[in-house]
């Protein structure tokens, strides 16, 4: 059977000499592992369109449960991710945070989507990177079935809040008064941000201004969140941060 899609290379293995196992996710099928022939060898057609975080249309083969990419061509490589360490380390994370909350044979259009934009986002200098990667986990939770509760104080139903703190573990906001101590600190200005990102149109997730100190806090907020809910780490986050506190 032959399936003609398109799809995002989340992750890349070597395999024998020259072959690699790739996993895509795609726009019609979800997520799908695919082995790609001779493409490390230097005259392979299909090298730029099978790497880590291009974009590409492909054919794939199905022969009795195992998928073959025979046709591959690039659409979008987010080439200045290449050209800078710490971009292309970010970039990575988004591929293993799609490829953590992705099944096999499930498609999630919604996700793939955000996962281009927010590599587009870091490609072209759209906003700081520490901005693309906050909004992408919280986007990202959201359309995963983790939204958290930000509309209003889970105890009292206050909305406007000057401090306020999420409980990740069910992922509850509550205002100083209900709950002074425990939890994620937000602040008013983090507050507005985050509940802009889960509501806003697709296309403009990544569209908006956030002033330092709260900048840093909802990258702080976002990321725990993530990872509380995932229950697991992340390698390629782990290199990232070390990578930053080189800087």
């Amino acid at each position: 059977m032959f399936l003609t899609t398109r799809g995002l290379i989340l992750r890349e293995a070597k395999y024998k000499d020259a072959d690699k196992i790739l996993t895509i996710l795609t726009e019609t099928d979800g997520k799908i592992t695919a082995k790609a022939r001779a493409v490390a060898r230097t005259r392979s057609k299909l090298a730029a369109a099978t790497q880590l975080l291009t974009f590409s249309d492909l054919t794939l083969f199905e022969n009795k449960g195992y998928w073959t990419v025979n046709e591959a061509a690039t659409v979008e490589q987010f080439r200045a991710l290449r050209t800078d360490i710490h971009l292309l380390a970010l970039g990575s994370y988004i591929a293993e945070l799609l490829e953590a909350v992705t099944n096999e044979n499930v498609p999630e259009p919604g996700i793939l989507q955000l996962g281009l934009n927010a590599l587009y986002a870091l490609a072209n200098k759209l906003c700081p990177p520490k901005q693309v990667k906050a909004a992408f986990e919280l986007r990202l939770m959201c359309l995963s079935g983790y939204r958290p509760e930000l509309e209003r104080c889970a105890g009292c139903g206050k909305v406007e809040m000057t401090r306020s703190r999420l409980f990740p573990e069910h992922g509850e906001l509550y205002c100083q008064d209900c709950r002074a101590v425990g939890g994620l600190e937000i602040r008013e200005g983090t507050l507005e941000a985050m509940r802009y990102i889960i509501d806003a149109d697709p296309r403009r997730v990544f569209s908006f201004r956030l002033a330092e100190p709260d900048l840093t806090q909802m990258g702080q907020v976002c990321e725990s969140f993530t990872l509380y809910q995932l229950d697991r780490a992340f390698g390629s986050l782990d290199y990232y941060k070390k990578l930053r506190n080189q800087i």
